[in-house]
Parts: structure tokens; sequence; C-alpha cells
């Protein structure tokens, strides 16, 4: 049997990438439209991180928030993991809701939630963050 050649998109390592643009909402778009500006795939300080990935979600992009938390989750501390997995969930399912997919919204929102639950009350770092009320404005997102 021959194998199937790879046609994703690599860089120059070899590692796969998303060369096509994408909407607001992170869905792809053929290679010749014209796409909102990706976010970079190198992680940023915590709260450069936080910062990028509030603006991005006010801007109607949280799939590109999603993105950046989720390069400072892989990079951060793995003791930090459950923050930055939580926040990427809880953008990720904004971005089902902006899409229509209100039950994949709300697992996502809930997942990250939980995670998030946990993560607070092992008092590790919040980075400025009132955890309890950050899970509180997603939940009241997927209801507006």
């Amino acid at each position: 049997m021959a194998e199937a050649e790879d046609t994703r998109d690599r860089d120059p390592v070899g590692r796969p990438r998303q060369a096509r643009p994408r909407d607001a909402l992170g869905r792809p778009l053929p290679y010749d439209a014209e796409g909102v500006e990706p976010v970079s795939e190198e992680p940023l300080p915590p709260l450069e991180t936080i910062d990028a990935a509030r603006a991005l979600v006010d801007e109607g992009r949280p799939f590109s928030a999603h993105e950046v938390l989720e390069a400072r989750w892989k990079a951060g501390p793995d003791e930090e993991r459950a923050l930055w997995q939580g926040l990427a969930q809880l953008c990720v399912g904004l971005t089902h809701a902006a899409r229509g997919n209100l039950t994949g919204a709300d697992r996502l929102v809930e997942r990250g939630a939980g995670r998030l639950e946990e993560y607070d009350a092992g008092g590790g770092p919040t980075y400025g963050l009132d955890l309890t009320a950050v899970v509180a404005c997603a939940r009241e997102r997927l209801r507006g």
C-alpha cells in the first residue's frame, strides 16, 4: 500500500502549520481569500498573554484568543497548565457559541470552568485574574 502524501502546510522544519487564511472565528478560508491577521504561535509572558487574549475576545476573535492562551499553556510551567488550558477552553466555548454550536459551547465552557475552579482551589498564581468572575463572564456571554 502506498503512503499517502502529506498535504498539510509545514514550516521549514516540518512541523504542521496552517497557511490558509482564517475568518474571525478561526474557520479556514480559501488560500486566495483575505482573513484576519494571524496571532503569533510564540508564547507571551503571562500578563501579556492575558492582555492579548482579552483584547482578542473583545474584538470578537475568541478563536485567536484561544491560540494565544494555548501557546502559553504549552510553554508554561506544568503547575500552571490548568490555568491556561481552562482559559483557552473558555475561549473555544465562546467560539462554538459564535458559530452557533450551543451544545459544544456549553460543554467547553463548563470543562474550562472546572479546570479553573480546581486550579483556583490550589492557590496557584492567577496574574490578577478573578477566575470566578472570568467563568461567570464566559457563562454570561453564552446566555447573551
